[in-house]
Order: structure tokens, then C-alpha cells, then sequence
């Protein structure tokens, strides 16, 4: 196994890796609905969280000056209209822009407490390697980043909508690698999601950290590819 201490350069993965320390979105959100005691059981959540994020990839809801609160708004809008429209939840009973203030205030404020941890690590990761940012996101990552004070530490960031390739696809991690300059075998991808983070570095002969927390859904997975298999960001430093 490659020591830590060989890697010259590492591609991160953002949301549910960086964000939340490993955990997946749709798990972060359910803990806010449980919160508020929003009245939807898990799979009707899971409906409409699948729907509102087929909405964001393929219409313009977010802009590009869009912060972490704005895209969670918009995020939690759509979910919670897609439940009043499937007959889960009837509005007249409850506030739909209080709840979704409420519900999107809670994880803004979820992620502030996530990265004060994850940030000291991005930035002691940053202080003797390279490190660029690889992730399916809105348009506006760059506007997150710099929101969390953490478009400092990444030589390049890589965002799907921007360059219009989306993982799984290797492409898109090939980018990362030709913005680093380096061999793939001095690079560590770490990410969240063995389907879409490892596998394509495996295939372009990076190494690999899978952070694994609450997943969205089972993955089929050989734990013995990895290279490192943490719980915790801060195990790479």
C-alpha cells in the first residue's frame, strides 16, 4: 500500500465528502426534516429529493452568484413542492416558505460546523501538495468555495455544468489530472462515492481514499481496491 507520504498531489470530491464529512446529501437533509418534524415518511422524501435534484441538472434554478443557503432554498423549495404535489404534505396546514427556511437554515448551519473541522484539514493537506477540486455541482462552485472560505486552497477546480462532463465518466477526473501536472500514480482521489469517485480514478491509475458515511443507497463495492478506506477526513493527516 502507498504511503501518505508519497502523494504529491490530491483531487478532492466536494458534496458529501468535503461538505459533510462524508455523509450523503439525502441523509443530511432527512436528519433537517426530522428536525422540523416534517410529515413525510423516508421514501416519500427520497422521491422527492431524487426529483428536486433532476430539476437542478437540468434546468437553470441556480446562478452562478448563487451561496451554499441559496442553492439549499431552491433545493428544499422543489423537494417540498414535489411532496405537496404527490399529496404527501398539504400546505395549508404549514407554512411552505417558513419550513423551508427553517429546514435550510438547519444544514447551512450543519455545514459551518462540518468544515471547521474538514477546512483544517484541506488547508494542512494544502501546505505540502497540490489540490484540485473535482465535482458535480450547479455552476457555482466557486461561489460555495469562496462563500467557506476554502477557494484558497485549490490550484483548479473542475465542475461538471461548467466543462460538461459528469462523473462517472473518467473524463472529467482526467481533467483534474492534466490541471495538476503530475502522474496519476502521485495522485489520491478521495471522494464519498465509490461509484462515481473511485472507480473512475481507479481507472485512471490514481489512488484512492473512499470516505465512507451514511450512503444514499448500497453501492457494490471491493473495499481490497482501495487504498485507504476512512470514516473521517482528518485520518489523512
Amino acid at each position: 500500500m502507498i504511503d501518505l507520504k508519497d502523494i504529491k498531489g490530491i483531487i478532492f470530491d466536494y458534496g458529501g465528502t468535503i461538505d459533510t464529512n462524508g455523509d450523503h446529501w439525502a441523509e443530511v437533509l432527512w436528519d433537517a426534516y426530522k428536525k422540523f418534524d416534517v410529515p413525510v415518511n423516508k421514501e416519500q422524501f427520497r422521491n422527492a429529493y431524487v426529483l428536486a435534484e433532476r430539476a437542478m441538472a437540468k434546468f437553470p434554478y441556480v446562478r452562478t452568484d448563487f451561496d451554499f443557503k441559496d442553492v439549499l432554498r431552491v433545493k428544499i423549495d422543489l423537494e417540498l413542492s414535489f411532496l405537496e404535489e404527490d399529496g404527501a404534505m398539504v400546505f395549508h396546514e404549514i407554512n411552505h416558505r417558513k419550513l423551508c427556511l427553517q429546514l435550510s437554515s438547519w444544514c447551512y448551519s450543519y455545514v459551518r460546523n462540518v468544515l471547521q473541522d474538514t477546512r483544517m484539514v484541506v488547508n494542512t493537506l494544502a501546505q505540502n501538495r497540490k489540490l484540485v477540486l473535482v465535482s458535480n455541482f450547479y455552476g457555482n462552485i466557486q461561489t460555495i468555495l469562496k462563500d467557506f472560505d476554502l477557494d484558497r486552497y485549490f490550484q483548479e477546480v473542475i465542475e461538471s455544468s461548467v466543462v460538461g462532463v459528469r462523473k462517472p465518466d473518467p473524463a472529467i477526473y482526467q481533467m483534474g489530472i492534466d490541471a495538476m501536472g503530475l502522474p496519476a500514480e502521485n495522485i489520491l482521489v478521495v471522494g464519498d462515492s465509490y461509484g462515481k469517485d473511485m472507480e473512475p480514478a481507479m481507472i485512471l491509475g490514481c489512488h484512492t481514499a473512499w470516505i465512507k458515511g451514511r450512503e444514499w443507497k448500497h453501492e457494490e463495492h471491493d473495499e481490497s481496491k482501495i487504498d485507504f478506506v476512512i470514516t473521517d477526513l482528518k485520518q489523512l493527516i
